[in-house]
């Protein structure tokens, strides 16, 4: 009887080091003598639903170096929600491809859709194992300590805002104020890597507003104020959904919602740019990197970079070893510098959970992240930034 075959999906959200995980898995499942073919879905479940499958197998040692480097998803991704009427489609195609194993790279609502296809398989007497792997710049996946993506996109951020601090520090009263907006649907862990920018209180930023925490908007500009009086600069890095204490910040009603029901609101950032640029009679800078954050290969960090590989090859070790409706996580080892291994944990209690930023992390006071956050995320960046000099 011939080998079965494995399955692979790139879905969500897209990150620097998305199909390094990709790649984990292709190589690892190659090592192994119980599978045979490894196919990718190509746009994900469009492509499952649609048939539209790709040999993996076989490709060059350098195409996957190349892809391993290559940002975005090289198979193309989805965030389509499964329903109930795609499930037969989706076990049919599993069959006539003799999938056993099912691997999705993914985040939360990926993890829903892994849940469920393991579930329905079960249901239809089908032996599959389906093993997710973890990806999220925005590090919101509950049960793991990090989320492969988080750390390259959390360098990106620190070095923008190093950047911004500086050029706002040069223009001074020109143009001394600068607020980015950064992406955190629903936590605010990228807008807090920020602080891994700053050396020294005069350093950006100055201030950091994430989803958690409301943010009464006098308190905001009166920060932004004293920061400039004592600076001659500030800086602001806030997240994407920051509500306020009545709301989200810049209208009430989503611009977009997504089909697991995620609501997307626009200008939080702006808003407070706006609110302060009136308040203070000044000008202020508005800046959103938006998917560059994601897609920007000079920022990858190398712990990221082995991460995501390593995790990849974990889900590939864990399902041949029987393991099935479950997350790769990474779990850091504590004690003397940083260390990290891979741990499992169970679909149903990762899909549809947020992890945010606990009480320790940020202070709700200053509006900046503590200490022991800075402690948390420093080495998931990878290298040391670089150091900046001034004369005033």
């Amino acid at each position: 009887m011939s080998k079965p075959n494995a399955l692979v999906l790139q879905s969500g959200g897209s990150t620097p080091v998305l199909n390094r995980s990709l790649a984990g898995v292709v190589r690892q499942a190659g090592l192994a003598r119980h599978i045979d073919q490894v196919y990718g879905a190509i746009h994900a479940l469009d492509g499952v639903l649609a048939g539209n499958l790709v040999d993996l197998s076989g490709r060059s040692k350098a195409w996957w170096n190349r892809t391993a480097r290559t940002p975005g998803a090289v198979l193309g991704s989805s965030r389509r929600r499964l329903t109930e009427e795609d499930v037969p489609k989706v076990l049919q195609v599993l069959t006539e491809h003799r999938i056993r194993f099912c691997f999705i790279i993914g985040g939360n609502d990926s993890a829903e859709t892994g849940h469920t296809i393991n579930a329905e398989a079960e249901n239809a007497g089908m032996a599959l194992s389906v093993v997710n792997v973890p990806k999220t710049i925005d590090n919101d996946l509950v049960l793991t300590d990090h989320t492969p993506g988080y750390g390259s996109a959390a360098r990106f951020v620190a070095l923008t805002t190093m950047g911004a601090g500086r050029d706002a520090e040069s223009m001074g009263k020109e143009a001394p104020i600068t607020i980015i907006e950064v992406m955190g649907r629903d936590a605010g862990w990228l807008a807090a890597a920020s602080a891994l920018a700053s050396r020294s209180q005069r350093d950006a930023p100055h201030v950091v507003c994430i989803p958690e925490v409301p943010v009464d908007e006098d308190r905001f500009v009166d920060l932004i104020e004293e920061a400039c009086g004592r600076y001659g600069f500030a800086v602001a890095v806030i997240a994407e959904n920051t509500r306020g204490t009545e709301g989200p910040l810049g209208g009430t009603e989503p611009w977009y919602v997504d089909q697991f029901g995620h609501p997307y609101y626009e200008g939080a950032g702006r808003h407070l740019a706006e609110h302060t640029g009136r308040r203070l009679n000044v000008r202020v800078r508005y800046e959103k990197p938006g998917t560059i954050q994601r897609a920007m290969v000079a920022c990858i960090s190398t712990t990221d970079t082995k991460e995501a590989e390593a995790a990849g090859r974990a889900a590939v070790e864990c399902a041949l070893d029987g393991a099935s409706d479950q997350m790769v996580t990474l779990v850091r080892t504590h004690g003397e510098g940083y260390r990290c291994s891979t741990g499992l944990a169970p679909l149903g209690e990762v899909a549809g959970q947020v992890k945010q930023i606990p009480n320790e992390f940020f202070d709700n006071a200053s509006y900046m992240p503590t200490q022991a956050f800075v402690e948390y995320a420093r080495p998931l960046i990878g290298e040391a930034l670089p150091r900046f000099e001034r004369l005033m």
